[in-house]
């Protein structure tokens, strides 16, 4: 996938295809509540799976019931690309399966 930087007209019309994902400090981000722990570690597992097949990695963090990401492109300088918002838009799809709110 490309690594050419997104405009701010571009990231905010992606932004509105994906309900609850924000960008702040210039990283797209997400924090999603599950019911439990468990949830939680298994979407983490999901999140890592899917970070490996598209060779693209987020700041992830699993708290008791929480997961949260947070993605720029290394490749394009830290700023945001398709790249992220490719990741998002896959983890967002596979989100509901674990009971992510």
């Amino acid at each position: 996938m490309a690594t050419e930087p997104l405009s701010q007209n571009e990231i905010e019309d992606r932004l509105r295809e994906l309900p609850g994902w924000s960008v702040e400090n210039g990283l797209l981000t997400r924090t999603y509540r599950l019911g439990t722990h468990f949830a939680a570690t298994a979407m983490v597992v999901h999140v890592a799976q899917t970070q490996e097949e598209l060779n693209h990695h987020s700041a992830l963090t699993l708290g008791y019931n929480t997961v949260s990401l947070a993605v720029s492109t290394h490749d394009a300088g830290g700023a945001l690309t398709v790249r992220d918002f490719e990741l998002a838009r896959r983890v967002e799809a596979f989100a509901p399966v674990h009971g992510a709110a």
